[in-house]
């Protein structure tokens, strides 16, 4: 774990000391680089509500360490207590966003580490939930790199590939997931030209994603949402990758607001449009995207984007943070055991089994 962290070109979206969580606080990139340090589960749940910490991954990883400090400091003789503000906490952090599968997965996890240890002491039991905190966070590290490993395959020297949002490093434990094939493919000496959408309303794609790749020095082009079609039609874009939130079991997927049309534009351009997808954002109890809850955020990141008013006083606003790509639209969907292409209900239901 130390060695993938020490290679990366950015900082790293999470770590854990002795005096808590700290996260990279994400609001301030890219003019600045700052951390919390979130010594309760109050304050990694904020962190995750503002967007402090986010990408699916790092926000399963966050919640999994809020898990424990919201046991740490505990009386290791109070058992009732102890599991009573165990399920309490978990349920607090299980609500802060509803899209993304992670969320839910990491705590899950967590709690069945809990139960299964449940008759040791209450002080090697609060040590084994954070064993497995951190278990989560070098295993999303090594799967992350793997994704891409198996993406490359897929890719070529030369190409031009569009992404959309941040699925990188700063959304992940490392490597991100859309993002990792370009960071191998850097490695490997091949020239990727790299468009990012801006991604309204909060701009993930200019603030994060252009941010992650110029450090890295991976060539990347900063391209306004809707200029998307444009490249494609003008021919510059021979692939668009990007990573996902929830995979629904028939392969929907649900993704940052704007994924579903850049899907259509590929399919309108014969372009492959293909999803990072590691295992646990796969949820096979939900069975289509139509299953998938879709977070709705404050009108003001549309109407007051950076403080600044940009629509009139009063206006209707609608303001989903995502939205789904049906499986029909999707090339392949990568994971960290292989590429998988439809029919994608079989493919998905034949996958290793996971921790849920």
């Amino acid at each position: 774990m130390s060695t993938i962290l020490s290679q990366l070109p950015h900082p790293v979206s999470l770590r854990w000391t002795e005096e808590g969580l700290q996260l990279l606080d994400q609001r301030r990139l890219p003019l600045e680089t700052s951390y919390i340090t979130c010594r309760s589960p109050q304050v990694v749940r904020d962190a995750i509500v503002t967007l402090a910490v986010r990408g699916a991954p790092a926000i399963g990883i966050a919640a999994a360490y809020g898990l424990y400090l919201g046991i740490r400091h505990l009386p290791d003789t109070d058992t009732d207590g102890f599991w009573q503000t165990l399920q309490r906490t978990a349920a607090d952090l299980r609500s802060a966003r509803p899209t993304a599968v992670n969320l839910v997965w990491a705590l899950d996890r967590v709690l069945l580490r809990a139960e299964t240890d449940r008759n040791l002491p209450l002080s090697q039991l609060k040590t084994h939930i954070l064993e497995e905190a951190q278990a989560i966070q070098q295993e999303d590290a090594a799967l992350c790199r793997q994704i891409g490993e198996n993406f490359l395959p897929l890719l070529h020297d030369g190409m031009g590939i569009l992404t959309h949002c941040n699925a990188g490093g700063l959304a992940t434990a490392a490597y991100g997931t859309a993002l990792a094939p370009l960071y191998l493919a850097k490695e490997k000496g091949w020239n990727i030209h790299v468009y990012a959408d801006e991604t309204r309303p909060v701009l993930q794609g200019s603030r994060l994603t252009a941010y992650e790749l110029q450090q890295a020095g991976i060539d990347v082009t900063l391209i306004c949402d809707n200029m998307a079609g444009h490249m494609m039609q003008q021919g510059k874009i021979q692939a668009v990758i990007v990573g996902t939130d929830r995979v629904a079991a028939n392969g929907d997927v649900a993704n940052k607001i704007g994924t579903y049309s850049l899907a259509v534009l590929a399919k309108a351009h014969h372009i492959p449009f293909y999803i990072a997808a590691p295992t646990p954002s796969i949820d096979r109890n939900t069975p289509t995207g139509d299953d998938i809850p879709i977070e709705e955020r404050d009108a003001a990141e549309i109407t007051h984007g950076w403080n600044t008013a940009t629509a009139p006083p009063g206006v209707n606003v609608y303001n989903p943070a995502f939205d789904v790509t049906p499986a029909n639209l999707i090339t392949a969907i990568v994971t960290e055991y292989g590429v998988i292409k439809p029919p994608y209900l079989e493919a998905i239901a034949a996958l290793p089994t996971f921790k849920r």
